[in-house]
């Protein structure tokens, strides 16, 4: 299995220190280098190619947010994970709208944390769960496009309603096959059968029409 490539961009050394040794643990991860701000991230983005970035959101020079939406540009294939000590509703909107596939607490376990990662090298998208209804309903509050009436639910099997639920709680894939009781690839399948039938592209536009839909 080919490690994932992780860059690590966050304005604390120690903090940026201690997440290196706990990821170099895993095999899975490979993290290729550090930056303390955001001109020093897109640099070194160019430079190593990551497949994710962990990215904190308040830095010095260029701030976790603008630095993600150069990104995207810069590197479309690479994905951004915000990582944050804050639970500012409106500032993780600002971060999933600049194009990262999700964000996570700086508190999070490490089991989450690598989780988290290697569901972002997938493209899945990654939501807090104890702050996932918040960011959610923030989405619903600034979304301009007039809510879509409930024919869509129509299309989904009970399953389907089931784990179309557990996403717009933010649980991971892997989490709603525990729930569950299944596999970790029979979630994908439903998830790409959610995506297909709502007509959105990633998981975040499903919770936010589940919440739209009156599911959650």
């Amino acid at each position: 299995m080919t490690a994932i490539r992780v860059l690590l961009v966050d304005d604390q050394t120690l903090f940026r220190a201690g997440l290196r040794t706990l990821l170099s643990t895993r095999d899975e991860v490979l993290v290729v280098g550090e930056a303390g701000d955001g001109q020093q991230a897109l640099r070194l983005a160019g430079e190593l190619r990551p497949d994710v970035v962990l990215m904190d959101l308040k830095m010095p020079v260029l701030d976790g947010v603008a630095t993600t939406r150069r990104l995207r540009v810069q590197l479309p294939d690479c994905q951004v994970v915000a990582l944050t000590t804050f639970e500012d509703d409106a500032l993780v909107f600002e971060v999933l709208r600049a194009g990262a596939v999700g964000y996570l607490l700086k508190d999070a376990p490490v089991e989450r944390l690598v989780e988290a990662i290697r569901a972002a090298a997938r493209r899945e998208s990654v939501l807090q769960p104890s702050v996932a209804s918040k960011v959610l309903a923030e989405l619903s509050r600034l979304a301009s496009a007039p809510a879509p009436d409930a024919s869509p639910l129509a299309r989904l099997s009970d399953r389907e309603r089931e784990v179309l639920r557990l996403i717009a709680r933010g649980a991971s894939n892997k989490e709603i096959a525990a729930a569950l009781f299944v596999t970790e690839g029979t979630i994908k399948n439903h998830v790409t059968s959610i995506l297909a039938k709502l007509e959105v592209d990633d998981r975040t536009q499903a919770a936010l029409r589940a919440r739209d839909l009156g599911l959650v």
